[in-house]
């Protein structure tokens, strides 16, 4: 999978924020830490800096939602996972708000006007986050 595929598969998923280019993905996939999971339905990535993961973006092309394939990238992610998790996600996106609690994620914190929509009006972001399991 390439970066306009990733690109595409972006631009089919989000609207706010505003989808991703192909010279970003690009970027991202050049950088130190960041690591890729899945395939041009559904895709995960993030960045990981020693004992720390950010969610950089978790897309599902609309074809293919409600299938469980978001659920199954997270559960390899917390497979391996070693410490603490984060993500920002749109205070207005309900569904995914949903998959992150049942995967283990909580609301610690709120961004106030994080995300620009299409029409110019901000959203706020929640800071989601799971921590390490331990036994």
């Amino acid at each position: 999978m390439n970066a306009a595929d990733l690109a595409a598969t972006h631009a089919l998923s989000f609207t706010t924020p505003r989808p991703w280019s192909a010279a970003e993905f690009t970027d991202l996939l050049t950088s130190p830490h960041v690591h890729l999971m899945g395939g041009p339905t559904a895709f995960l990535m993030v960045r990981t800096i020693i004992d720390e993961t950010e969610i950089l973006t978790l897309a599902t092309h609309p074809d293919h939602r409600r299938e469980g394939r978001a659920e199954r990238l997270l559960n390899q992610l917390h497979q391996n996972q070693t410490g603490r998790i984060f993500l920002e996600v749109a205070a207005d996106n309900h569904a995914a708000q949903n998959l992150y609690t049942h995967a283990g994620y909580y609301a610690e914190g709120r961004r106030k006007g994080y995300y620009r929509a299409p029409d110019g009006t901000r959203i706020d972001a929640l800071l989601m986050v799971r921590d390490a399991v331990t036994d």
